[in-house]
């Protein structure tokens, strides 16, 4: 996976007919890996994070976040969870 872009799990053979799946886990970890890298903010709104993944398959990450009761405008904080400290 690119920094820049999101793209179906590896584990996933897609046929052209065949919708994605994007698990909340795999966006979870993208956010989150974008947050750390300092491309978005914890305080920006998820719908931010559609720049980052092909207009084609952005249906279904809002699929997925639906099912989950993520808003778009909901905070990439929210998605992501609370920071871990590694040093304190």
């Amino acid at each position: 996976m690119s920094v820049n872009t999101l793209t179906a799990p590896n584990s996933i053979a897609v046929s052209p007919n065949q919708d994605l799946h994007y698990s909340i886990d795999m966006l979870q970890d993208e956010a989150r890996q974008l947050v750390d890298q300092g491309v978005v903010s914890r305080q920006q709104p998820i719908y931010v994070l559609c720049q980052y993944i092909p207009a084609r398959e952005w249906v279904c990450v809002e699929c997925e976040l639906e099912k989950c009761e993520y808003l778009l405008r909901d905070r990439i904080a929210d998605l992501i969870g609370s920071q871990s400290w590694d040093n304190d």
